[in-house]
């Protein structure tokens, strides 16, 4: 196993980083940029209405649905998705690798991404379909084959389907199995291959229970655990109150000189740092790759433009609020005052961030952090909403997958089955492989999944400036020309 593993993370390295350093920048830059100005900064104009129909009728007990979901159990399995291992693991690895200047560049790419996500929301909605037995199909494939015609749309249909079942039904699984597995073993001493026996076993039956018990759990997980979260960073950053300002400073600093901190030429440097920003903000807030449009397509709303501004605060909730507090709790702890990479610059930096012998790795800067307030519990608290936030990821993602498994075989429910049974096996595999390997393998599919989705968006981009400019209900306002 450990030779495989050798031998495959070379070459998973060297694809990932032409691709996340020129094609996928190019594609979540320019896609986001373009559908900011088309849609006349929709994020900025439609973010009340967004959050006035997310927040203006909340309910934790949605019930079941006939024919989809409600909005909120749509956007609650989208940002069960979108929460997960990128916001503790993904975001320390972002700024070990990349400097605090990292996070800047990921709410760059979240501010952009919002417009792009809106976009995904609305064509899913647009391109959806009901089948006889009522059960509601949508997502990419479908504005996929809307966007092209003839063979090529049926060609990139299929590529796509098949990418975002390896990605988020089978590599994406093992990321947050793997990152939950190193987390109750360093916090509670329990062996990884215990722990995914247990998240297999729990996954498989919320699996079973399909869509319903799917959304039935999202929708009371997902603002728990993200109250729970926050309420914790809360209270660290309370205790490291004086050192705030600091922390904030260092984002904007090191988001234009991050040579000074993690060496290099300056060039280099800073394309590292927006390059971290990009690949870990893509895997954190999700837009622009194409897997949270299956949730939304399940809404029930009365126009698509509804559910486009209500996918907008997912990606809201999931980068400016909790990313966010996880910047913010790690580099207050560990960059500033009398934190462990406080002072350090250029190799004595990349000492202590890389490495075995690493002082801080990303599997472990938000424990250290943690327990740098709340002493041994900070092992614990951080492992547990690890727990539900890549949990929960888990089991949306098993969802996406199955949606393009169903497209891929014609609704065959022996396909599902057995996508379903080795999902399961992809689960508790991911909680024995090494980490780095699993986040490279997830990292290539997810930019797979990346190209097909933006170019059916850019080519159906008309449909999206008729719902975007369209008069709203609620307080979305165009500018006055």
């Amino acid at each position: 196993m450990q030779a495989i593993q050798d031998f495959l993370l070379p070459i998973v390295v060297n694809i990932n980083k032409y691709l996340s350093d020129y094609i996928l920048i190019i594609l979540l830059v320019g896609t986001g940029l373009f559908f900011t100005i088309k849609t006349r900064f929709v994020q900025v104009r439609c973010f009340g209405e967004g959050m006035k129909r997310v927040f203006g009728n909340i309910s934790l007990r949605g019930g079941k649905q006939k024919g989809g979901l409600s909005s909120f159990q749509a956007l609650a399995t989208a940002v069960a998705a979108q929460v997960g291992t990128g916001n503790i693991v993904g975001a320390s690895g972002a700024i070990l690798v990349g400097g605090p200047g990292a996070i800047f560049w990921m709410w760059i790419i979240a501010f952009l991404g919002m417009a792009t996500i809106y976009a995904e929301a609305t064509l899913a909605q647009e391109t959806k379909c009901v089948d006889e037995e009522g059960n509601v199909h949508g997502g990419p494939v479908y504005y996929i084959k809307k966007a092209f015609k003839g063979t090529f749309a049926k060609v990139l249909a299929i590529f796509f389907a098949i990418a975002t079942t390896l990605a988020l039904g089978f590599m994406g699984t093992m990321v947050q199995s793997n990152s939950i597995a190193e987390n109750f073993e360093s916090a509670f001493g329990i062996p990884t291959w215990i722990v995914g026996l247990v998240l297999a076993a729990i996954a498989a039956f919320i699996f079973i229970g399909g869509i319903n018990r799917l959304a039935s759990v999202t929708e009371k997980l997902v603002p728990i655990m993200a109250v729970i979260f926050l309420l914790g960073g809360l209270v660290i950053l309370g205790f490291r109150i004086q050192f705030v300002p600091d922390a904030i400073g260092l984002i904007f600093k090191y988001a234009f000189a991050p040579q000074a901190l993690v060496g290099g030429a300056f060039g280099a440097a800073i394309a590292q740092a927006i390059s971290q920003g990009a690949k870990r903000g893509l895997f954190s807030n999700e837009a622009g790759m194409g897997s949270t449009p299956h949730a939304h397509a399940t809404a029930k709303v009365d126009k698509p433009h509804d559910q486009g501004v209500v996918a907008m605060i997912g990606v809201f909730i999931d980068t400016f609020v909790v990313l966010t507090m996880t910047a913010l709790v790690i580099i207050t702890c560990l960059y500033t005052g009398d934190g462990v990479l406080a002072g350090l610059s250029g190799d004595a930096y990349k000492v202590a961030t890389s490495g075995e012998l690493a002082l801080v790795s990303k599997s472990t800067a938000m424990q250290l952090a943690a327990s740098s307030i709340f002493g041994n519990f900070g092992n614990s608290f951080v492992a547990i909403c690890l727990f539900f936030f890549a949990f929960s990821t888990i089991i949306s993602w098993n969802f996406f997958g199955k949606l393009n498994v169903q497209y891929l075989f014609k609704n065959s429910k022996i396909a599902t089955i057995v996508y379903s049974v080795v999902a399961v096996g992809f689960i508790f595999l991911g909680s024995l492989l090494s980490n780095d390997l699993v986040w490279e393998l997830t990292d290539f599919f997810n930019y797979l999944m990346v190209i097909p989705n933006a170019l059916a968006l850019l080519a159906l981009s008309g449909i999206v400036t008729k719902h975007a400019r369209a008069k709203s209900t609620l307080s979305c306002e165009l500018p006055k020309e």
